[in-house]
């Protein structure tokens, strides 16, 4: 791990995520900048002082002089986005498989190059973007492919926070402090940390791609320097439209995340809030209530889920469907087999470059009164 120290929110989610199948061990890592931190984490979480180390450089170095059977098989990046690439890059350039936060890098020439570099070793990344592992956006996403909503003309989707309703970044919130920092979090604020997550969600489910929008950001806080508010419009590949909303001052919300697609035949709504039951929508018969753990649920989400129906699965759960399905992945890879389609459902670095085209159009549109629509550049 890289990243994810006693001092960090995200590391824990993580190691809790990766640890809950049983697939992972966690055996080294470097967990902060402060070689301090990392070396008081690591012995919090009972690693061999050994593997504990300084610098992710100095990790690198020593993981990749290893045996094959005692070094590390893959590495997780839980950094800021200014420190995603220049790891990620080291990982794969040795050998190593990958498992990166979100936005996968600062920019989006980094994006583009870390692709080149997956496509050039072979090797396996994936990208936590996490509201696709729960099991009802995978079934949403196998109604939607099957055809039951009909051709796709509508998608609404929206994440609206509130926790930077205050200039708390100054006030030692860490969490805030880099998000709200364009050194370290890049051209986009709220856009870059959630409507990103929004964006994915879009087009995951559909199965769609965006090919231009336009946008208004917003930074509501006075003295911010990056977007706390934003909304576009988009359109899609098959002629669809769009509506997304991401803020992080909408004052008293939490993770209100929701879509809403509508086809020619009906539609259908997800929110990550209550995130087991989908709702089916239609226009000649009543509204379905789909519920997670069923029989009646697709394979993919099947396999996507860990408890009976009526016992809850929520962010813990989707982020280890990520991680367990990037472990079967690259075991079968390991064993020279061909890994399962279900195995193969988690975020790759084609979607990395996905989110980071958005990041770029809609900074773009949304600060130019003077454009109404932009394209996506690939």
């Amino acid at each position: 791990m890289v990243g994810g120290g006693s001092d960090a929110f995200i590391g824990a989610i993580h190691r809790l995520a990766a640890n809950m199948d049983g697939q992972i061990e966690l055996v080294c890592g470097c967990f902060s900048s402060d070689p301090g931190i990392s070396v008081s984490s690591g012995v919090s979480y009972y690693l061999p002082e050994s593997r504990v180390y300084r610098s992710y450089q100095e990790m690198f170095e020593k993981e990749s002089a290893l045996a094959p059977g005692e070094r590390m098989d893959f590495v997780t990046i839980v950094t800021p986005n200014h420190v995603h690439f220049e790891p990620a890059m080291m990982a794969l350039e040795r050998g190593f498989h990958v498992v990166i936060d979100k936005p996968v890098t600062f920019t989006l020439e980094e994006a583009i190059t870390l692709r080149s570099k997956v496509r050039e070793t072979g090797l396996v990344l994936a990208l936590t973007h996490t509201y696709s592992g729960y099991p009802a956006v995978k079934e949403a996403r196998e109604r939607v492919r099957r055809g039951d909503l009909g051709e796709i003309r509508r998608i609404y989707v929206e994440y609206p926070q509130g926790w930077l309703s205050a200039r708390v970044e100054e006030k030692g919130n860490a969490q805030a402090s880099w998000r709200t920092d364009p050194k370290r979090s890049g051209k986009a604020g709220c856009m870059g940390d959630i409507g990103t997550h929004a964006f994915h969600l879009a087009e995951y489910i559909s199965g769609l791609k965006a090919t231009e929008l336009c946008a208004e950001l917003n930074t509501f806080v006075p003295g911010r320097l990056l977007d706390d508010d934003g909304a576009a419009l988009l359109r899609f590949n098959n002629g669809a439209r769009g509506v997304l909303m991401a803020t992080q001052v909408a004052a008293g919300e939490e993770n209100a995340v929701k879509i809403r697609i509508y086809g020619d035949k009906g539609g259908m709504e997800w929110a990550q809030m209550e995130p087991n039951t989908l709702w089916m929508k239609w226009t000649d018969k009543p509204v379905e209530m789909i519920r997670t753990g069923q029989g009646y649920m697709g394979p993919t989400a099947k396999h996507n889920t860990r408890t009976p129906a009526g016992h809850p699965e929520g962010y813990l759960e989707a982020f280890a469907n990520i991680y367990r399905n990037f472990s079967l992945t690259v075991r079968a890879r390991l064993n020279g087999k061909t890994p399962q389609n279900e195995w193969l459902d988690f975020p790759t670095i084609d979607d990395g470059v996905r989110g980071m085209l958005f990041i770029e159009t809609v900074v773009q549109a949304g600060y130019d009164d003077t454009v109404k629509w932009v394209k996506f550049a690939g």
